[in-house]
């Protein structure tokens, strides 16, 4: 039997708020039944997007703040603790709820975050993670963007949260884990990925050594593992890759009547390739290293992706995420992993 559990939503934030997080609350929990969402935010906007919809499973809890977009996150920390992002953060330091999802600015995000809900035992920094789509399905990445400089210490804590969270969620006893760098030769490489590599050989994980930027889609592997800078990079690249590619068969097939019937009799590939490529199927990162459940989704998000971003969270919490973590850094490191999750 499913066991219920609670999930909050940062519904001020992100480029939409409301009117994409709101009808996204609304189509999941239309196929989950055992999930009440804490819909946090500006309750007149929320009302009106509710309207005569469902209120079952739905709870709301009014803030009076919002944090921008561009806002500076120290500002977000100091000055916004009753925006949307902050109390749907406290509910989850609370017990409230068992995850926070939040559209709004990552590095805010983060820091808020981090702040109230603190870091895992032996876990210096958290980092953020998320799937992309690769030729065995999709592979998982972090850094993508929270740590810019990282020690080898770093890279090595990231790899076994990856790790944890891939064999978690998604049933994977071994996952494949691998350093991004620029070539696979052990001599290629800065003393950090070197020193890493040293660290992850010995570590007990499924660890397969260096892979380049473009095993991340075409190798064999579960999880590449960089810091923030080059994993945030990659990825942005991918994105602008995946967009190019799709505007540019787009136009190619528009160009003359054949290769409009062409792409008339190409139309069956076309949308299983655009399928494929959907970032909206990929939207939801998970903030690691934290003692509770953050998943960060696109600003741009549509109400699919918010939708998507959810999902992750619900998982999450299944596998009782940042528990199983705690256990897995302080059985590496050789310490007693303490059990605390809120």
């Amino acid at each position: 039997m499913v066991q219920p559990c609670v999930i909050a939503l940062d519904v001020m934030g992100g480029d939409h708020g409301s009117k994409v997080v709101v009808p996204a609350a609304l189509r999941f929990l239309a196929d989950n039944p055992h999930v009440t969402l804490i819909l946090v935010g500006n309750a007149e906007q929320i009302d009106a997007h509710l309207g005569d919809a469902s209120r079952e499973r739905i709870r709301i809890r009014p803030t009076t703040q919002e944090v921008a977009m561009d806002e500076s996150p120290s500002k977000a920390l100091r000055g916004k603790k009753d925006s949307s992002m902050r109390v749907a953060i406290d509910l989850v330091k609370e017990g409230e709820a068992g995850a926070c999802v939040s559209a709004g600015n990552t590095g805010a995000l983060m820091a808020t975050a981090r702040f109230v809900l603190k870091t895992l035992p032996n876990i210096d920094r958290p980092a953020i993670c998320t799937a992309v789509p690769s030729m065995h399905g999709h592979t998982h990445m972090l850094d993508l963007g929270a740590n810019v400089d990282c020690t080898a210490e770093h890279l090595f804590q990231f790899a076994v949260m990856g790790s944890e969270l891939i064999s978690a969620v998604e049933g994977v006893a071994r996952p494949k884990v691998a350093l991004l760098n620029i070539g696979q030769e052990e001599i290629k490489g800065n003393e950090q990925v070197k020193q890493a590599h040293e660290l992850l050989a010995r570590s007990g994980l499924n660890y397969i050594g260096y892979v380049e930027g473009n095993g991340i889609f075409l190798e064999d592997v579960d999880l590449v593992v960089s810091d923030g800078f080059v994993g945030n990079v990659a990825l942005k690249c991918s994105e602008g890759i995946a967009k190019f590619i799709g505007q540019s068969l787009s136009a190619q097939f528009r160009r003359t009547w054949f290769t409009r019937l062409a792409g008339l009799a190409a139309l069956p590939i076309l949308k299983s390739f655009r399928r494929t490529m959907d970032p909206r199927r990929y939207n939801g990162a998970s903030l690691l290293g934290l003692r509770g459940i953050v998943v960060k989704s696109h600003g741009g998000a549509d109400e699919l992706a918010f939708e998507n971003a959810i999902y992750i969270a619900e998982k999450e919490i299944r596998a009782n995420i940042p528990q199983r973590i705690g256990e897995q850094v302080g059985r590496h490191l050789g310490v007693e992993p303490q059990r605390e999750t809120a």
